[in-house]
């Protein structure tokens, strides 16, 4: 160690880090205590996290690009007086884009093959292509939720499975020890608490994230839904006297 080391540490600036280094050769201690059967259990849990936080992270970044990208949407759509090309209406960032390209091809068809042309023959089925493109855009938003849904529910399960091993473990070197020795059941205690650990470090975040997701994704539906209803008032307005 450097001189002057611990004179660091007497006067609080580097606790923290020490701290630190102590606890992560502690636990790499424990691990190395391991019997195979926890070191599996440790390595899919490890890649239940690994898959499970790549996935929170990518859903972060989409809600968020979704969110910039939908203000920016009804900014540009509120803006108009009349129903405006969706192709001249955003890149494509916002599922809201869908909806309303769905609403405007249902009123461009009728338009072009209705009796009389150039009117529009059914606000009902202008909703109702509005509505379907919103169930898509929501199915898609919704990947991979089941992942995080199943990691929350099934790691602390798989944890404990390796938890119970390490207490059969630890009672198996008792047996053999003839005695109640530390020596004889720190290995099985070591598996038991580092797999317990682990499978909660796994869940506990995917139940946070799934539980956060879920709250967004309900909340875009409603904000599809109202957009819809927004268009057809829209299309109402421009058309008086048009029902069903």
């Amino acid at each position: 160690m450097p001189v002057g080391y611990f004179d660091q540490l007497s006067e609080g600036e580097t606790i923290p880090s020490f701290a630190f280094l102590l606890y992560a050769g502690q636990l790499n201690t424990l691990i190395e205590q391991t019997g195979w059967v926890a070191r599996v259990v440790l390595g899919m849990l490890l890649a239940f996290s690994l898959f499970s936080w790549a996935l929170i992270f990518q859903k972060l970044i989409m809600f968020s690009r979704i969110k910039r990208q939908t203000s920016l949407f009804l900014r540009i759509f509120r803006a108009n007086k009349t129903l405006p090309d969706p192709r001249q209406m955003g890149g494509g960032g916002s599922p809201l884009e869908a909806v309303y390209a769905a609403g405007f091809h249902e009123i461009e068809s009728q338009i072009r093959t209705g009796n009389p042309p150039g009117k529009i023959t059914s606000l009902n089925a202008v909703t109702v292509a509005m509505q379907l493109a919103a169930g898509d855009e929501v199915r898609k938003v919704e990947s991979y939720m089941p992942w995080l849904a199943t990691t929350g529910s099934v790691t602390p399960f798989i944890g404990l499975f390796g938890t119970v091993w390490g207490v059969m473990d630890a009672f198996t070197g008792l047996g053999t020890a003839g005695a109640a020795s530390l020596r004889a059941v720190a290995p099985g205690i070591a598996e038991a608490l580092i797999t317990t650990a682990a499978g909660l470090f796994t869940a506990v975040p995917a139940v946070i994230a799934y539980n956060h997701f879920l709250h967004s994704i309900r909340d875009l539906s409603a904000r599809m839904d109202s957009f819809a209803m927004e268009v057809t008032a829209v299309v109402e307005k421009m058309n008086p006297g048009q029902r069903g």
